[in-house]
């Protein structure tokens, strides 16, 4: 899209953003630096969705693995994690966490893995809150929620619009 193409889209919500929920699977968009060659920041993204929807914030989900580090029984997030987590808070977003897991990977050069899937958080917000928003815009692209998208669509009638990197949408 070039610049006018832009602008025009983001004028497009101007008077849906009231019912419009984003949704950031932000392990997901982290990834995205490595097909765009630069990271994707909390502050841009946060600027970037103001233009789809603002007011409640339940409407605007931002899903993360929390790091506890290696040991089950931590108490303590990472240092990068609290920052995370505290920086998608300070830009308005409703921030949905879950434990990330330290899976033993042989093939990993620090010995392991660190996992976190919240694609059923996603979809049970979805559709717990189907009734507070028409559409959806989705910054993903692994294609996990292609089903709760579909659902959404023929029985409630949403339309969904998935932002994504080139080569990360599956």
């Amino acid at each position: 899209m070039n610049r006018d193409e832009i602008k025009k889209f983001l004028s497009s919500f101007v008077s849906r953003r009231k019912r419009t929920i984003v949704v950031v699977d932000f392990g997901n968009v982290e990834k995205w630096k490595y097909g765009l060659g630069w990271r994707v920041g909390i502050r841009e993204l946060a600027s970037l969705i103001k233009h789809f929807t603002y007011g409640r914030r339940f409407l605007r989900r931002f899903y993360y693995g929390a790091d506890y580090g290696s040991d089950e029984k931590s108490t303590n997030l990472t240092n990068w994690s609290k920052y995370m987590l505290r920086t998608a808070e300070l830009n308005g977003f409703q921030v949905v966490d879950k434990r990330v897991k330290y899976v033993h990977s042989v093939d990993n050069v620090h010995g392991f893995e660190k996992k976190c899937d919240l694609d059923v958080e996603m979809t049970v917000d979805l559709i717990k809150e189907r009734d507070n928003y028409d559409n959806i815009i989705l910054f993903s692209g692994d294609g996990d929620l292609a089903t709760a998208i579909k659902y959404l669509k023929e029985d409630y009638e949403k339309q969904t619009i998935i932002m994504s990197a080139r080569g990360h949408i599956g």
